[in-house]
């Protein structure tokens, strides 16, 4: 028998084990599929009613690629994550032929071009804006856009690392999240906004308490520039995270002063704070003994919820005021949170926003307070639109993770993620390059900034800042638009 037939016989033979393997795994999934009680579906069609749940784990990605449009999808459409891909690449943005999007939807904003904007070299960026005139050491943060919280254990070492290194490089700030700060967050040398939670991360005594040796210890270091301590995010209001004991390593669980190894729970509100009157003694409180500016994160479920809390404030004085308010908006982000939460708890940012600053005018704190806006706020138009609103600064986080290469798996909470960044799985890390990362960070953080300024001088002002809800307009449900100071009436210019 010669090589070839020899061939096609072990072929055959291979063929037929193939086959007969094949028919035995059919009768096995059948026999199991209808002798299970749990799943209806499958006991009724056994092995055909598996494909069900291999093309429902399949659709999301098949409408992804292929069947939606650039702006269907959700959390975050093709348009908006296709335009910080450029931005990141640092390739242009511009487009042709005309726009995709939808100008008759409800509540899209339209700016209010000038006809005689500032030539070129009339406009000027914004200028640095002092936060924390009442701290021993307030912060002059030198732009207006920011990185929000990501926690490390939350997102890898990779990628807080590539985050650092581009906050660096762009001049902007990071926020440590709730997860403490690390040796990856210092080495860069960037601005750090290190975040206080409810488990107080980093700065804990076992019994999970404030502890105020390690508060200073942490306050020591120059780059840290100020202390946010966070109530609720816009994801989860009234519920606190969980870390998952595997996601413990001997590394997390220094940075975070925990256990190796223990799931650990974050309180879904800090146990020494009952109300307004102690939020304001622990922001107090932090304040002396950091030396640096103390603010809150906040999901704001009723904007008059917050009266009582301006009204103790002009009670003491000035000085007890937290110096900035970061408004996160109920369409926030988080690597896991229960689905009635992130669905329909919390305002959103586009409601919350200009209602708060409205609400310091009224109490005449508006120049004492800072304002960061925060929440899907991730292209130039969510930006300005957010500034124009009365924000002093926005912060993104979703939008600085698709910089990093984030393609909306939405496995955020399986440590699964493909591109490394929210997984702590070494083969998968491996893939964020950081040497490359951290420049696609500091590209999308320069192009926001640009092009918000563009938008700023098409209106007829030569800074970001100077943008007022005069020059939006937003469309209403007879499709037609108005300026956005007849829906939030413009208070009083602001004084910075």
């Amino acid at each position: 028998m010669g090589f070839v037939e020899r061939g096609l016989n072990l072929l055959g033979l291979a063929l037929v084990l193939a086959v007969a393997i094949g028919l035995a795994a059919i009768v096995i999934l059948f026999i199991v599929d209808s002798l299970q009680t749990r799943d209806a579906i499958r006991r009724n069609y056994p092995v055909l009613g598996r494909f069900r749940y291999l093309f429902t784990n399949l659709g999301e990605f098949f409408r992804q690629y292929f069947f939606a449009m650039d702006r269907e999808e959700m959390p975050f459409n093709r348009a908006q994550r296709g335009w910080v891909e450029h931005a990141a690449k640092g390739d242009s943005n511009t487009i042709a032929f005309g726009s995709t999007r939808n100008i008759d939807i409800v509540g899209t904003p339209i700016f209010v071009n000038s006809a005689f904007p500032p030539l070129d070299e009339e406009a000027a960026p914004a200028a640095p804006l002092m936060i924390g005139p009442e701290a021993k050491i307030p912060f002059v943060a030198r732009s207006f856009f920011n990185i929000s919280g990501m926690s490390y254990g939350a997102i890898s070492a990779p990628a807080v690392m590539a985050l650092a290194r581009g906050a660096k490089q762009a001049g902007v700030w990071m926020n440590t999240g709730e997860g403490g700060v690390s040796d990856y967050h210092l080495q860069a040398g960037c601005d750090l906004v290190y975040q206080i939670g409810t488990a107080k991360y980093g700065v804990r005594t076992p019994e999970g308490r404030l502890d105020d040796d390690k508060l200073r210890a942490v306050a020591a270091y120059e780059q840290v520039r100020m202390f946010e301590i966070k109530l609720s995010q816009g994801a989860k209001p009234g519920k606190g995270g969980i870390l998952p004991g595997e996601k413990v390593t001997p590394e997390i669980a220094r940075v975070r002063g925990i256990a190796v190894g223990q799931t650990s729970h974050s309180p879904n509100r800090h146990e020494e704070v009952h109300n307004w009157s102690e939020l304001l003694d622990f922001i107090g409180h932090v304040r002396e003994v950091s030396g640096k500016p103390v603010g809150v994160k906040m999901c704001i479920g009723s904007v008059d919820g917050l009266r009582e809390m301006f009204e103790t404030i002009n009670a003491r004085g000035a000085d007890s005021a937290p110096d900035f308010i970061t408004i996160d908006g109920g369409e926030g982000g988080t690597g896991a949170s229960p689905m009635p939460l992130m669905d329909l708890v919390g305002m959103p940012i586009r409601d919350a926003l200009p209602r708060t600053v409205d609400m310091l005018h009224e109490y005449g704190l508006r120049n004492r307070i800072r304002v960061i806006a925060s929440a899907k706020l991730v292209n130039p138009g969510d930006v300005a639109w957010a500034l124009a609103s009365g924000a002093d600064f926005v912060a993104s986080a979703r939008g600085f993770m698709f910089a990093l290469g984030c393609i909306q798996a939405l496995k955020c909470n399986r440590n699964t993620c493909p591109t490394g960044i929210t997984t702590h799985d070494p083969r998968l890390q491996q893939g964020l390059v950081v040497e490359d990362k951290f420049q696609r960070v500091a590209n999308y953080a320069t192009s926001v900034i640009k092009d918000v300024e563009t938008i700023a001088h098409s209106v007829g002002v030569d800074d970001p800042r100077k943008l007022t809800r005069a020059h939006v307009r937003v469309v209403q449900p007879n499709g037609r638009s108005i300026r956005m100071n007849a829906l939030f009436p413009e208070p009083e210019a602001r004084v910075h």
